[in-house]
């Protein structure tokens, strides 16, 4: 009888328990929201004061609940950089990264994401932030994104994401297109917000606010 080699038994054996933690990254990883934080960071001078003016009608709307977090993002997004050279935001997204996330970090998150790489989960942070500031961190830390993605036409942005923001069903729909959700023995997920709940919906083990 023909006998499966030490290697072979290994690779089965981690097959069979991995597992994967989905992270929510503002609110949960983070204590401040960093899409706005970068969107001053990033953004001219000029259109930050005009948005100021042309957006408090929805910023207004929005904080008293009569307007969804992902249309209130689009819009600010669409207004601070429609037009602009995609790379100089790319540019801009590589400094945030480096200079601003590590001041809004959750110690408590991160070393949650430690410890799960530790155990050789697969880790994902999954959420409506921007892909030009969450890829170089996430690359750095070694873990897998899926996110809000910035579109733009020969170099130049549309003002538009190119699978619509990253929240709410939209969150649970992109990971299950990445994932087999069935590979895994057990799933974690994390969030903080009513629009983590479609990614909480997917897991074994679903923690909110728990940080």
């Amino acid at each position: 009888m023909p006998s499966l080699s030490s290697t072979s038994i290994i690779s089965q054996y981690k097959t069979s328990i991995m597992n994967i933690a989905l992270f929510d990254f503002d609110g949960t990883i983070t204590h401040t929201d960093t899409f706005t934080k970068f969107i001053l960071f990033a953004a001219c001078k000029r259109r930050t004061y005009a948005g100021r003016i042309v957006l408090f009608p929805a910023i207004m709307k929005y904080k008293l609940g009569k307007l969804q977090g992902r249309d209130i993002r689009k819009k600010v997004y669409y207004f601070a950089f429609k037009g602009m050279n995609e790379q100089q935001l790319r540019i801009k997204g590589e400094q945030f990264s480096k200079l601003a996330i590590p001041n809004y970090l959750r110690d408590t998150a991160f070393k949650k994401i430690q410890w799960h790489q530790q155990r050789g989960d697969i880790v994902v942070i999954v959420s409506a932030s921007l892909d030009v500031y969450l890829r170089p961190w996430c690359t750095e830390h070694g873990l897998d994104l899926i996110c809000s993605k910035v579109e733009s036409t020969d170099g130049t942005l549309t003002g538009n994401y190119i699978h619509g923001d990253c929240s709410g069903i939209t969150k649970k729909r992109l990971v299950e297109q990445r994932y087999n959700m069935s590979d895994f023995n057990t799933i974690y997920a994390y969030g903080d917000t009513t629009e983590d709940n479609e990614l909480l919906s997917l897991a074994d083990e679903k923690f909110y606010k728990y940080f």
